[in-house]
């Protein structure tokens, strides 16, 4: 029998090749979505995970970051400040730029940033100079070929760069906030505050206090700890449904290929099917070689998807530095059995329709 399935794979090898590659292509399309979402999702986390202790923002807020402007009033930081506990707090202002890059812009108030985030490592130049300044980190520096003195359009405004920082402080851009409420009309607000307590110990009794204060009882106080257990895909409203949708569009693609030529093969092999069953096999043997030779076709283009995969993830990093595609070996093994799976649905009736044939028929088939 695998005689007779690599003879078929290797007699039809234009079928073959389009075969392997709908699979890959399906494969593909699991990983790197899958990869590009939870990514994003890990990378917001890193980059959130050191800004203090506890993070503080208005009712209704989305927990994804960047996802709200700026609705509140940066006076608040005077009633966090007086919480017992309280060592430093900063207000930030979140906006999602779309301009060079897309990623979400920081507007900061540079000394009570680093007072609770802890300074930033300059590896080049050095805090703001002017309102119209910016500080970069290195991974979009890297991505985007710009350095100190360099030039970014933000808003339809010019600004320079004064200094690149090391990734993992929150943003990949930075404004002064008080650059960035004018551009924005948003004078005097800010869209959260992070609070660095005077101990890690103390982060859960400064969120409670915070929510005790008048007016503020229905705010979104977390710790950090509490914000990161919370940034999971099932916890984010509609992340699981976006995946599953790609996935569902994937395994789509793979049926439909899987079945087109599978049927097509049968139809092909009508009167080998005929001389097959005058020479005895039943029903389960021809069900088994075109199941085989599904299977196998399967195997070679997931191996080829994975493969493809990591490749692609290595050529967007290079070209494109601020997009994280984070690859597992547990979606690896995922996307193989979607795939096997996809591909045996794909087969399974025009298995069943070679294996109802009448001998007396195929054989007389032209």
């Amino acid at each position: 029998m695998n005689t007779i399935i690599v003879s078929n794979l290797v007699h039809r090898p234009v079928r073959t090749l389009i075969s392997v590659i709908a699979v890959a292509v399906e494969v593909i399309l699991i990983l790197l979505i899958v990869g590009l979402f939870t990514g994003l999702l890990e990378s917001s986390k890193e980059r959130t995970r050191n800004l203090g202790d506890v993070m503080v923002r208005p009712p209704g807020s989305s927990m994804l970051i960047g996802m709200s402007s700026a609705p509140i009033s940066v006076k608040y930081a005077d009633i966090v400040r007086r919480q017992p506990h309280v060592a430093a707090v900063t207000p930030v202002f979140w906006q999602l730029g779309t301009e060079g890059s897309v990623d979400v812009i920081w507007g900061i108030d540079l000394p009570s940033f680093q007072a609770t985030a802890g300074p930033f490592t300059f590896l080049q130049g050095g805090p703001f100079t002017s309102a119209d300044s910016i500080l970069v980190d290195d991974t979009y520096a890297t991505s985007k070929h710009v350095s100190l003195g360099s030039k970014i359009t933000l808003f339809n405004h010019d600004f320079t760069i004064s200094g690149v920082v090391a990734s993992g402080k929150g943003g990949r851009r930075f404004l002064p906030l008080a650059t960035m409420q004018d551009l924005l009309g948003a004078q005097g607000k800010a869209s959260a505050f992070f609070v660095k307590a005077d101990s890690p110990a103390n982060a859960g009794a400064i969120a409670d206090e915070i929510k005790s204060v008048q007016g503020m009882q229905t705010w979104s106080v977390l710790t950090m700890k509490e914000w990161l257990s919370l940034m999971t895909p099932e916890s984010l409203p509609g992340f699981s449904s976006a995946i599953n949708i790609a996935i569902g569009v994937a395994v789509v693609i793979g049926f439909i290929v899987i079945f087109q030529a599978m049927y097509a093969a049968v139809m092909e092999r009508t009167r080998e099917i005929g001389i097959l069953k005058s020479l005895g096999a039943g029903k389960g043997y021809i069900v088994n070689l075109v199941l085989r030779e599904t299977v196998l076709l399967a195997l070679f283009g997931i191996a080829a998807g994975i493969g493809l995969s990591y490749a692609a993830r290595t050529v967007i990093q290079h070209r494109i530095a601020t997009i994280p595609i984070r690859l597992t070996p547990a979606w690896d093994m995922r996307a193989t059995i979607i795939a096997i799976c996809g591909a045996i649905l794909g087969a399974l009736y025009p298995a069943i329709k070679a294996a109802r044939k009448d001998p007396i028929d195929a054989l007389a088939y032209e």
